[in-house]
């Protein structure tokens, strides 16, 4: 079953010129199971061939075909709708289409559309991005056509960015910055800090990816939780989220890395680049991300990878599980999911992406760099949870969830204490 994620990482600073301390949180949500086909009948052919000539006008950048699209009675409608299309200007699409799920009616004139909205930018994305949206449609005048009267946002999911304002773009080498509302400087260095990151995450992780980043800085954090569909609350602390799907699709999906502007600015050259190395990495390891694969490994591979090149000691990046274990509260067991939640206390927080990230450590120390990597996939590569880890612990590194955990106890006896 796929699962779409947002890992987002949460900081806590002790002076603007350091990184303080970096978190993120693993958030995994079943999507669809299993989506369904396309609506059929008469009006789902109708509805569908309106909104195809909608994409079409999207695509050309042509605004009397795109407003022909929608209801002419719907004036404050055709007006929004004119301002998203200009924003949307300077995005690079490759394509633009509409999937009809279902149609309901509210009379002979009048219905109500399940679509899913799937966009591609040029050179980043191999599969497309989706939207849950619904539409509403009007049959009006002689030929009783049907045109767009609403659209929206299905279950109050998140909205696009360019339904925030004009989208500013921003080309990195291997890197593409879409901002709203921020100076390009703020892009153009944003862009920099992800083409350095894209290298540093090949260098991690040696099976194929994109090797490119797309990154999203909207105006404010509410914008940011707008895009997130989620509370403000829930992302004042946090500097970046990833978002995309994974687990059992094939293919090599569209992720987003979207910045908190306000929380990311808070931090140094350092935490800027850790931040967005380790969304990098979700990026780069999407594919062989799954259901089953613990948020310990997920984030403890992301943080390895952000801080695997930089001169930090072990006590630096992990400050409060050092104070921790020297005074003599050593972990009892690896960090389970419910660890690394919004709600957590924050140095518990902290503690938890710590401990994440000393375990890769402790495999690429006493396993190797590999073997990690394979242990990585294996755990993956499993539909669900259940026996996920130890069956790739048992094949890979020859050893058991128990014997692992009394080893990590040790490391972290060792480089902390």
């Amino acid at each position: 079953m796929a699962v779409r994620t947002q890992d987002a990482r949460r900081v806590r600073t002790r002076g603007r010129g350091t990184a303080g301390v970096v978190l993120a949180v693993l958030l995994v949500a079943p999507a669809c199971a299993a989506p369904r086909d396309a609506a059929t009948g008469p009006t789902a052919r109708q509805v569908s061939a309106a909104l195809d000539r909608r994409a079409a006008a999207v695509m050309a950048h042509d605004t009397d075909a795109y407003l022909a699209a929608l209801d002419p009675r719907a004036t404050s409608f055709r007006a929004a709708q004119r301002t998203e299309l200009l924003n949307l200007a300077d995005v690079p699409l490759e394509s633009w289409a509409y999937k009809v799920k279902d149609v309901t009616g509210q009379g002979d004139d009048r219905v109500t559309a399940e679509v899913e909205l799937r966009y591609r930018i040029k050179d980043y994305d191999k599969a497309p991005m989706s939207s849950s949206r619904e539409v509403e449609l009007v049959r009006r005048g002689e030929g009783r056509s049907w045109y767009i009267a609403a659209d929206r946002a299905s279950d109050g999911g998140p909205g696009q960015l360019w339904q925030q304002g004009d989208v500013q773009v921003v080309r990195g080498t291997r890197s593409l910055v879409l901002g709203v509302g921020r100076p390009e400087a703020e892009l153009r260095r944003i862009a920099a800090t992800a083409d350095r990151a894209v290298p540093s995450v090949t260098g991690a992780w040696p099976e194929p990816w994109a090797e490119r980043v797309v990154v999203m800085v909207p105006r404010t954090v509410e914008d940011m939780a707008g895009l997130l569909g989620s509370p403000v609350a829930s992302y004042r602390g946090i500097a970046a989220v990833t978002t995309g799907e994974v687990g059992g699709t094939g293919r090599a999906p569209a992720d987003r890395v979207v910045v908190n502007p306000q929380a990311y600015g808070m931090l140094g050259d350092f935490g800027q680049r850790v931040v967005l190395t380790h969304e990098t990495a979700h990026v780069a390891t999407r594919a062989h991300t799954s259901a089953a694969t613990p948020v310990w490994l997920s984030e403890g591979f992301a943080d390895r990878t952000a801080y695997r090149q930089e001169s930090r000691t072990a006590a630096e990046i992990a400050p409060e599980l050092a104070e921790a274990v020297r005074g003599g509260d050593l972990p009892a067991r690896l960090p389970v999911d419910e660890d690394f939640g919004f709600d957590e206390d924050p140095a518990e927080l902290s503690r938890a992406y710590e401990g994440a990230w000393l375990a890769c450590e402790l495999i690429a120390r006493d396993w190797g760099e590999e073997e990690l990597i394979a242990f990585y996939k294996a755990v993956g590569s499993r539909s669900g949870r259940d026996g996920a880890v130890e069956h790739a612990m048992q094949s890979v590194l020859g050893t058991t969830p128990q014997d692992f955990t009394a080893r990590w106890r040790e490391y972290l006896r060792a480089r902390l204490g």
